[in-house]
């Protein structure tokens, strides 16, 4: 994450260095935003695929043991 809040800030002084503001816009977007989205999404993938996995198996476990709810005992 450090890398990537570096990476902006470089790219956010470079895009100010610019001769015009679309041209510093376009810069912005095209070295900055967008290559750090594409990090960010591939970087989020293996948390993503966890997740998906995890409610998964819970609802196997659910469909297997409908009686059995996450509720505390004795309600």
């Amino acid at each position: 994450m450090i890398i990537v809040i570096g990476w902006i800030y470089v790219t956010l002084l470079v895009a100010a260095n610019e001769p015009s503001v679309v041209a510093g816009i376009v810069s912005f977007l095209f070295y900055g935003a967008l290559p750090c989205s594409l990090v960010l999404y591939f970087a989020g993938a293996r948390v993503r695929r966890e997740r998906r996995k995890y409610r998964e198996q819970m609802a196997a476990r659910q469909a297997r043991d409908p009686a059995r709810e996450d509720a505390p005992a004795g309600d």
